[in-house]
Order: structure tokens, then C-alpha cells, then sequence
């Protein structure tokens, strides 16, 4: 694992390096506004990072509480620190706390072509429950649906 901490975002800077993350991650990165609607609703929408001990951020999550589900958005990590294990201490983090928070499952949609992310999540004991045909644009391809239930997530230690 990969020394470093996370933390809800709290400042612009935070934000710029998000954003220099997902335009060497994403075909169709967020833009600042989106971030910035994100930053505007922190009863709902929680941004945190990732930062190395030099406190550059490597890593961010972006996800939602929606009644009792933690919905993930985004999840990215710099070219350089990726197979650190960042990617999966985020998802953790989220999954813990939305069950900190009373949500009792974590939704998710990922590119069919995005191996690395699929064989994370179902590391992570996700499960794929739906697929949205041709659902994203650039490059086309498929979204696949994956779910994971949170209720045992304190019972049990994740996979």
C-alpha cells in the first residue's frame, strides 16, 4: 500500500489536481463546473482524495448518498501511483463511510473495457447486476451495473 491519507476535499487546489487527474483518465473528464455543483451540495455529494506525504493528491472518489445508497461516480488515480492501492483504500473509504452514514449498498456503472476497475470492484465483492448497452459515447461502449451490499461490511472484513 502506498503511504499517503484521504480527506474530503476543502480547497480549489484539491479541485485542480481532480481535474489534471481526469483528463489523463477519463475520454469525457468532469469539467470545473461539475466539481464545482458537487463542492455546493455536501449533504449529498462528497469529493475526497488521496494525498502522497508530500501532500500532492494521487488519487480522488466522487460519490453520492442518495437515501440508502452510496452511488459512486468517479474514482481515478494518477498514471504514476496506479497498482499502489489507492484505487481500492478509496473505494473502501466510500464504502465505509455511506455504512457510516446508514446506507446499506454501493452502485456503481464501469466500462465494460475497463478490466482493471472490473477485477477491482469484484475483488471488493461486487457484483454485476445490469448492463446499459452502448451507454457511453466516446469510445463506445457498454456500462456495466455493480452492486455490493454494505450491510456486513463491519461484520465482516472485505475481501
Amino acid at each position: 500500500m502506498t503511504p499517503g491519507s484521504i480527506g474530503y476535499v476543502v480547497d480549489d487546489a484539491d479541485v485542480d489536481a481532480i481535474l489534471e487527474i481526469d483528463r489523463v483518465s477519463f475520454p469525457e473528464p468532469w469539467t470545473r463546473a461539475m466539481y464545482e455543483e458537487e463542492r455546493r451540495h455536501p449533504e449529498r455529494s462528497f469529493l475526497a482524495v488521496w494525498k502522497d506525504p508530500d501532500g500532492v493528491v494521487a488519487g480522488y472518489i466522487s460519490f453520492w448518498l442518495v437515501v440508502d445508497e452510496v452511488h459512486i461516480n468517479n474514482v481515478a488515480v494518477r498514471p504514476e501511483a496506479r497498482t499502489g492501492g489507492i484505487g481500492r483504500a478509496l473505494v473502501e473509504w466510500a464504502m465505509r463511510e455511506g455504512a457510516g452514514r446508514g446506507s446499506t449498498r454501493v452502485l456503481l456503472d464501469v466500462r465494460s473495457a475497463n478490466q482493471t476497475a472490473r477485477r477491482l470492484y469484484q475483488r471488493l465483492g461486487f457484483r454485476q447486476v445490469a448492463v446499459r448497452p452502448g451507454y457511453y459515447g466516446h469510445p463506445p461502449d457498454d456500462a456495466l451495473i455493480l452492486t455490493r451490499d454494505l450491510r456486513d461490511l463491519e461484520s465482516r472484513p472485505m475481501p
